[in-house]
């Protein structure tokens, strides 16, 4: 499968619409959801059959992420993957171990230090598969902080490797 740059959006919805209605039919399998050519398509992309399955169990289960937004975090990452990564997928995936816990603060934001790792990982395509962006609880916190998910993937981006930079524009956000 070709990945058009013009109608590349189009064609992940349909590997969207596909995934849900999977799983909304029992199947539990992300292996399963794409032939060849899809995954091939995804991954040229920079994404894999997991997340696209992740977006679509979570919208089935709680009607969250919109596909609107789904789109708009995998423009970011195919960016990433394009312009920084030159089409090339990462060395690695991180580990949960290296996340840092859900409760670990900074700046006064619980889940702050997690979902600037989580970002990263994204960016970088390096998530495991039993990690999600864009889960419950990041959306809790991104909603809290009037940030949306894609908008943070690429203020991380910009970011580099500045924590104090990301800090700063989720005190603004928030306040």
């Amino acid at each position: 499968m070709n990945v058009n740059p013009y109608d590349w959006a189009e064609t992940f919805r349909q590997c969207y619409d596909k995934a849900v209605t999977l799983y909304r039919l029992g199947n539990r399998q992300a292996n399963s959801y794409f032939n060849a050519e899809e995954t091939e398509f995804l991954a040229a992309l920079g994404h894999t059959a997991q997340e696209v399955y992740d977006f679509a169990e979570d919208w089935v289960k709680y009607e969250a992420p919109a596909f609107a937004t789904v789109v708009l975090i995998a423009a970011a990452r195919r960016d990433f993957f394009m312009t920084i990564q030159k089409c090339q997928p990462p060395a690695r995936k991180i580990s949960m171990n290296e996340l840092p816990a859900k409760e670990a603060a900074v700046a006064g934001f619980r889940w702050l230090p997690r979902i600037m790792a989580k970002a990263r990982s994204k960016l970088r395509g390096e998530m495991p598969d039993d990690l999600m962006y864009g889960c419950g609880g990041d959306r809790a916190f991104l909603r809290s902080v009037n940030i949306h998910p894609a908008d943070f993937l690429r203020v991380v981006w910009a970011a580099h490797d500045d924590d104090h930079k990301i800090i700063e524009y989720v005190k603004q956000r928030a306040g």
